[in-house]
């Protein structure tokens, strides 16, 4: 621990300790070819880029309260430490370590508040539950989405994102319309006008329903508050993102007759047919881009590669959900992270059996299987939705039935003749192999604790086996479809009740680094955790 003079940072973890936690990144350049579009779409692209930064600086306000004053003394303070630790701050958004459970490097007596900056410091979760059963009429605004809880007079008071990061919103909105201008697709140029006019009355409804009419495009973009990850106490608060493409219409297209098998894939779910979810809108459009810029949410830590939007219930229930494949963050980490781990940990026949495709279909059904399933439901007699039932534990058990799901329907569209038969060899290698790269980015990270209840449950369930004398995985094909039907029959059981407290059980059981699972990590110790994306627009944007 090294001392510092008394300020706004109060002490650091020691520098080599941080120098190893950003080396656990792997730096990758993020290319992006723009030969396809109009001189005017080009400007458009970098207007857009320039819009999205702002969500940079809300979601490091969402994060943590003094995430702004450490920020400003990282950048005034000259020495090599300091920019040791910007470097790692930035990354991150914040003084606390994503892949340590968000352990503190900075001022390491503090602790990250469970709810980060979306309440008070000082608020329980009991007050808050006591706030909502004395005042029904408020809980539509204290538990939405898109507010701030904040103590007024001594009151618990819903601030609107739209007031709350007006000075940041704003200028984005200008941004955004002044890139419509640009845009001559009249589906995108809709987006862009009618999601700058959400920043500024709160309301993402309609510009949601505008993402999901996006047709014959170029550049694919979604901008705006969406995951509620990074709300630990609830799992109410969205936090904002962006993710800006260029579409790949040769791969779009080879896709996108999965669309056409949504209610198949709904009707072959392994639990009762009364819970399952006919209503939700069909369009489940698929695209397959190629990253140019994140921010915010997305960028924080572990980096995504694929995502499903929008959230809100009412929009897939009348249009569906918009499934992205990032094909070339897919591609680098497959490249530098995924097959330098499984060569340690896959026994000879399983590595032999992997490939790139079964990767990165999983990942493709992983995002399908967001938007299956149970959502709105119907508890002790009230309208209510999953996501509001589980709370703070809706992301951990979201992400596990998305992933055992998602290889559930790759092997129910192998069948159907959707994907190419060889896919059947080699889903659950990959599969498996996959496991140990997501465990390693903390269990308490809904991604990394969902793969840990996967890997944990069917390896009691004996579809994976442990090889002692190897200290290699491999899969009994005997037994692994039939673990995964079971896993994923309690997961669509606990959503369908909105079972707070089975959901609660599973984590428990579940959601634990055995020594079995440790001994993989500790064979992979020295391979990048995961890839830090270099954008190459940036240096084109003044």
């Amino acid at each position: 621990m090294t001392k510092v003079k008394p300020g706004v940072i109060k002490d650091y973890e020691d520098i080599e300790v941080v120098t190893k936690q950003y080396a656990k990144f792997a730096p990758v350049e993020v290319t992006y070819a723009d030969s396809g579009l109009t001189d005017n779409e080009k400007e458009a692209l970098k207007l857009i880029v320039k819009a999205s930064k702002y969500m940079d600086k809300i979601f490091l306000r969402q994060v943590y309260s003094r995430n702004v004053d450490i920020w400003q003394e990282l950048k005034v303070i000259e020495n090599q430490e300091y920019k040791t630790l910007k470097k790692f701050f930035k990354l991150n958004f914040g003084p606390f370590d994503r892949l340590e459970h968000h352990k503190p490097f900075i001022n390491l007596d503090d602790k990250k508040p469970a709810g980060a900056n979306f309440y008070p410091e000082d608020m329980t979760k009991e007050e808050f539950e006591n706030l909502l059963k004395t005042h029904p009429e408020d809980e539509a605004s204290l538990t939405s989405t898109f507010s701030l809880i904040r103590r007024k007079e001594g009151k618990l008071t819903a601030i609107p994102y739209s007031q709350a990061y007006k000075e940041m919103l704003e200028p984005a909105a200008k941004l955004l319309k002044e890139a419509a201008v640009l845009i001559e697709n009249p589906s995108l140029k809709k987006y862009l006008n009618s999601r700058a006019a959400a920043f500024l009355s709160n309301d993402y409804y309609q510009s949601d329903m505008d993402w999901m009419d996006l047709k014959d495009h170029k550049i694919e973009m979604v901008i705006g508050p969406y995951e509620v990850y990074e709300d630990g106490l609830f799992g109410y608060k969205a936090a904002f993102e962006a993710f800006i493409t260029l579409v790949d219409p040769k791969e779009s297209k080879k896709l996108a007759v999965l669309a056409d098998y949504v209610n198949e894939m709904e009707k072959h779910l392994p639990f009762d047919d009364k819970y399952k979810n006919f209503s939700r809108g069909k369009s489940s459009p698929v695209m397959v881009v190629n990253e140019v810029f994140t921010a915010g949410d997305t960028k924080a830590g572990v980096q995504t590669i694929a995502f499903n939007l929008p959230n809100d219930e009412r929009v897939r229930e009348a249009k569906g959900s918009k499934k992205v494949m990032l094909k070339n963050i897919c591609r680098a980490k497959f490249d530098k992270i995924w097959t330098p781990i499984a060569k340690k940990v896959l026994a000879e026949k399983e590595m032999s059996l992997a490939s790139f495709d079964s990767y990165f279909n999983h990942i493709l059904m992983h995002e399908f299987s967001h938007g299956l399933g149970p959502g709105n439901i119907v508890k002790a007699g009230k309208k209510t939705t999953v996501n509001k039932e589980l709370k703070e534990i809706y992301s951990v058990i979201e992400e596990a039935k998305a992933d055992v799901l998602g290889i559930w329907n790759l092997k129910f569209l192998i069948e159907k003749g959707v994907f190419p038969k060889e896919l059947a060899k080699s889903m659950y290698p990959t599969y498996l192999g996959g496991m140990f790269r997501s465990i390693r980015f903390g269990i308490n990270e809904a991604h990394g604790g969902g793969t840990a209840i996967q890997a944990n449950y069917i390896l009691e369930k004996g579809g994976f086996i442990f090889d002692e004398e190897s200290g290699r995985f491999s899969v009994d094909n005997e037994k692994i479809e039939g673990a995964i039907k079971q896993l994923a029959h309690e997961i669509l059981m606990i959503q369908a009740f909105g079972d707070y407290e089975k959901a609660k059980t599973m984590i428990e059981e579940y959601r634990v680094i055995t020594p079995l699972l440790q001994k993989a990590i500790d064979a992979v110790k020295d391979v990048p955790v995961d890839i830090r994306p270099i954008y190459a627009i940036t240096k084109v944007i003044k």
